[in-house]
């Protein structure tokens, strides 16, 4: 009887041969002021691209924002409280859980506004903090920045929101948190980046 005839491994995927490396930026022609407003403005900047094609992109400027992870481990160390916000987004039009945040003031230092928001959202205080990472929201159109913060040993007050927020504030151990995530019950973008940063850090051990 003959041997079965051994089908030809599939070839392995061999990586693009013609990729080259970014390194030239667009070439800013003119800028004009288009819209300003009390949080952001926006630009209609003329651009030389590298391959030599003139575009017009409209850009948001946004001074950037600061995201606060702040989070209670004195109860339970191995599933921590994280104070979470639930507030109606009217460009969304939804109810949306998010984790407390808000712009940087010009001239303000990053970390002095994100102690400054937890106070004023929360009132929570918090005595450790540790910057987890810094990320571009929407690059594409969107100037902004975010940092985002972990705000450890935290102690309660009074918030002091402005007079637009109508802010519920509240807490969830990690690992509910995590299953909203996971159930695609949480749509916030800055909210999903912490938490999974943060749940990813302390599964490595690094926080």
């Amino acid at each position: 009887m003959a041997a079965p005839t051994k089908k030809p491994s599939a070839p392995k995927p061999q990586p693009p041969t013609n990729r080259k490396k970014a390194t030239a930026k667009a070439k800013l022609i003119s800028s004009k002021l288009s819209y300003k407003g009390k949080v952001f403005s926006v630009f209609t900047d003329k651009v030389l691209e590298p391959g030599g094609a003139i575009n017009t992109r409209d850009v948001i400027r946004h001074n950037g924002s600061v995201v606060i992870l702040a989070v209670d481990e004195s109860k339970n160390p191995k599933d921590p409280d994280i104070i979470f916000e639930r507030q109606y987004r009217h460009a969304a039009g939804q109810f949306l859980l998010e984790l407390p945040a808000g712009r940087v003031e010009p001239g303000e230092a990053p970390l002095a506004a994100a102690k400054r928001e937890m106070i004023e959202e929360t009132g929570y205080r918090a005595k450790r903090w540790t910057l987890l990472t810094k990320y571009f929201a929407s690059p594409g159109f969107l100037g902004e920045w975010m940092q985002i913060y972990l705000a450890r040993d935290i102690s309660d007050g009074v918030s002091q929101p402005e007079a637009d927020e109508q802010i519920e504030v509240f807490r969830i151990p990690l690992s509910e948190a995590l299953a909203l995530v996971a159930a695609n019950k949480i749509h916030d973008g800055k909210t999903l980046i912490g938490l999974l940063l943060y749940d990813a850090g302390r599964r490595s051990g690094r926080l």
